[in-house]
């Protein structure tokens, strides 16, 4: 006899445990999770979690080197990777022991079931439960198989690292992001392919703790989704770090060598004790047998509508398993909380009309809306202007030593449509401008916001002023025959 429930849950990642949350606690629905290894997904164990405990020990170590910029003296810091490492580890520790403890979900009332979950009916969902977990599931009565009865099933099985077909990569003993914290301690140095968010922020990271690292990208920039100039920008300051970036750098093979692997490229070949691979994500979704349903399937995810519905009406998907959204936990918890929402309020969920985000470099580089290119093409080159804010003339940059970067704010016909930033703190900072693109907000209603002084934010409110100043030289004129006439 199959369990029934008013929802099941395919992946206990970002998605799916805010998902399980909303609907146990503060919908009273009955829920069942299925999870095939560790609560908490690619977000805690293979991705932010890791990336920024590793980024933080790196800061650490970079404002010890560069301390005299301060006025303080101090010796060059001595880096234990092993310790950074275990700090890491005990940092994910700490997370999977409170806010995604089994435990927890199991008190709020969800059932957890570990082991590989497919769909095999509209409102039934098969699981191959994994014989080593002790995981509480409902009775098995003997099976290896525990069938589910549900109203409805949310699938939010993340993604994994794409792996190039490069000539002799398969047989190298690579890295990806699901590998690189399982280890130690890092490989003495490091050659990446690849040159989006993952990439920069390691090789940044990994620089500062004494890990000689390269990069090769295929594009002509790192970062290509985001504002062009800001990352020409941060690709200067991470090779004023050390950071070696080759730029329209196609990989053609790669080899064992040397102490480790070699790379090489029609521009320039690069040897290193590691080969760490961060050239994007493919969905996970080719065992939920969902083509036997007609639903479009691939690497890029799940064919999905605005509202995170598949073709079949009581099939959802959300998070990095959906086609066409970008990939960021930030959205996959979202759109799991309006997923569960619209299933049971049917009309009243839907996913972000748009999505900010930050890759956490120092500085960090932070985008909301179009870039400034996105939004010619979409408006005209007349409609549109590009106001900015360099860090050098903001007094809390200058205090902080932080003088290096931007804000950039798009607007076009008046409307705020863009907006980013290259700063400390960038991904703090970019939400009152996210806020603003979003209700298509004129930079004169940023005027009637008083922002504290000193902080980055300020740079808004200057860039707002020097606006406005623009604006009233043009009236010059007209102020002064004014006075005259009275």
């Amino acid at each position: 006899m199959a369990q029934k429930y008013d929802l099941v849950i395919i992946g206990l990642g970002s998605g799916g445990t805010l998902a399980a949350e909303f609907a146990a606690q503060e919908l009273g629905l009955k829920v069942a999770a299925v999870e095939r290894q560790r609560i908490g997904g690619d977000c805690l164990w293979t991705g932010c979690v890791p990336s920024k405990s590793l980024i933080a020990s790196a800061r650490v170590a970079h404002t010890v080197r560069t301390a005299a910029r301060f006025g303080i003296t101090a010796p060059e810091p001595s880096v234990d990777l092993a310790a950074v490492w275990g700090r890491i580890k005990t940092v994910q520790a700490s997370i999977a022991a409170t806010d995604d403890s089994p435990d927890r979900f199991r008190d709020m009332g969800v059932d957890l079931i570990f082991g590989t979950g497919r769909v095999t009916g509209s409102r039934e969902v098969t699981v191959r439960l994994d014989p080593s977990a002790d995981d509480q599931s409902p009775d098995r009565s003997g099976s290896d198989d525990v069938v589910l009865s549900t109203r409805y099933t949310l699938v939010c099985t993340g993604s994994r690292p794409s792996v190039p077909p490069i000539e002799g990569i398969a047989e190298i003993d690579y890295l990806t992001s699901e590998n690189l914290f399982e280890l130690d301690r890092p490989p003495a140095s490091l050659v990446m392919i690849g040159g989006g968010p993952i990439a920069v922020e390691m090789a940044q990271a990994l620089v500062r703790l004494g890990v000689p690292t390269t990069v090769f990208e295929m594009a002509h920039r790192l970062l290509p989704r985001d504002e062009p100039e800001l990352a020409e920008r941060l690709t200067t300051v991470l090779r004023g770090e050390g950071v070696t970036i080759h730029l329209d750098a196609t990989v053609d093979s790669v080899e064992q060598g040397g102490d480790g692997v070699i790379v090489r490229s029609g521009q320039t070949d690069a040897t290193g004790h590691g080969l760490l691979v961060a050239a994007g994500r493919r969905a996970n979704v080719e065992s939920l047998g969902l083509d036997k349903f007609g639903i479009q399937a691939d690497a890029g995810g799940v064919a999905v509508d605005g509202r995170s519905r598949t073709i079949v009406p009581s099939i959802y998907v959300v998070g990095d398993a959906a086609a066409e959204r970008a990939r960021f936990t930030h959205l996959a918890a979202y759109d799991a909380v309006m997923a569960v929402r619209d299933m049971f309020f049917p009309g009243r969920g839907r996913s972000a009309p748009f999505v900010p985000w930050c890759t956490f470099t120092e500085p960090e580089v932070a985008h909301a809306g179009l870039t400034a290119a996105a939004a010619r093409e979409k408006f005209g080159s007349r409609s549109v202007t590009v106001h900015r804010h360099e860090l050098a003339h903001n007094d809390r940059a200058r205090a902080d030593g932080t003088t290096e970067g931007a804000i950039m704010v798009i607007t076009a016909k008046d409307r705020i449509v863009g907006a980013h930033a290259l700063a400390p703190n960038a991904g703090e900072l970019i939400h009152e401008l996210a806020l603003a693109v979003r209700f298509e907000l004129k930079l004169s209603d940023l005027a009637d916001l008083v922002h504290i002084y000193p902080t980055l934010s300020t740079g808004i409110s200057q860039l707002v002023a020097e606006q406005s100043f623009k604006t009233g030289r043009k009236y010059r004129a007209l102020t002064k025959l004014s006075r005259w006439l009275g």
